[in-house]
């Protein structure tokens, strides 16, 4: 039986990013074992985390948030602003960390702890990577909660305008859109609206494109923002 070509790709490049060089090697010992992963390099502050990827053109950066010069959220959010391919994960100590939650809005693809299993960093690079992560429902409790917590004490803000790009979207696509920002993964959606998975990918492929977002992440976060989605006070945990 004749070999299924399936074409070989280069290995991923990933930055890592933070002012604690033990940290870095951590990292860099974890990935450098993988036969799909590179390090492209190390920076120590966002400033040259800035230069570095612009030089580089990594396609992950590892992004710790507290560092000298310039910070990781400022870093992400220059990044994202210049039109940058390189997706980011950033480093956080706490998975409440409201730094984490103001680096998903800056731009970032997804957040990890520094502490973080091994086998689950290398999972997030590839996933990151491909432009396909699925926001893990706790990463969408928490972004739920946090703007929960952003109400204003007497009752529930305005609601934000919506967002004129929302037309664009099918009916169908909208629903997908609202099942992405539950932190539903393809196969999930694929069940809930009985269609294939196939065909799930193709309307958020479709989603991120006409809405101009970079991955699920992002869509998470703008239908929040956009009021697609709307939390209410009295959650049941």
């Amino acid at each position: 039986m004749a070999e299924e070509n399936t074409g070989v790709r280069d290995p991923i490049r990933v930055l890592l990013v933070d002012d604690q060089p033990l940290l870095r090697m951590g990292f860099r010992l974890i990935l450098e074992g993988e036969d799909d992963v590179e390090i492209a390099g190390e920076a120590s502050h966002g400033a040259e985390a800035l230069e570095l990827v612009r030089r580089l053109e990594p396609e992950v950066v590892l992004m710790d948030v507290r560092m000298p010069v310039l910070d990781g959220i400022e870093a992400t959010r220059r990044i994202t602003e210049a039109g940058l391919a390189a997706r980011i994960i950033i480093l956080t100590t706490f998975d409440l960390d409201e730094y984490a939650f103001a680096g998903l809005q800056a731009g970032a693809s997804a957040f990890l702890l520094k502490d973080v299993a091994p086998e689950e960093l290398v999972q997030a690079v590839r996933l990151v990577a491909s432009g396909d992560a699925v926001v893990a429902p706790r990463v969408t409790q928490r972004l739920l909660e946090t703007y929960v917590r952003g109400l204003p004490a007497g009752g529930p803000a305005a609601p934000p305008q919506r967002d004129p790009l929302l037309d664009d979207l099918t009916p169908r696509e909208l629903e997908v859109l609202g099942a992405i920002a539950e932190g539903l993964s393809n196969a999930e959606i694929a069940h809930r609206f009985f269609l294939s998975e196939a065909t799930v990918k193709t309307h958020v492929r479709r989603i991120l494109a006409k809405l101009h977002l970079r991955d699920r992440v992002q869509a998470v976060v703008y239908a929040y923002e956009t009021g697609l989605v709307v939390p209410t006070q009295g959650l049941d945990y």
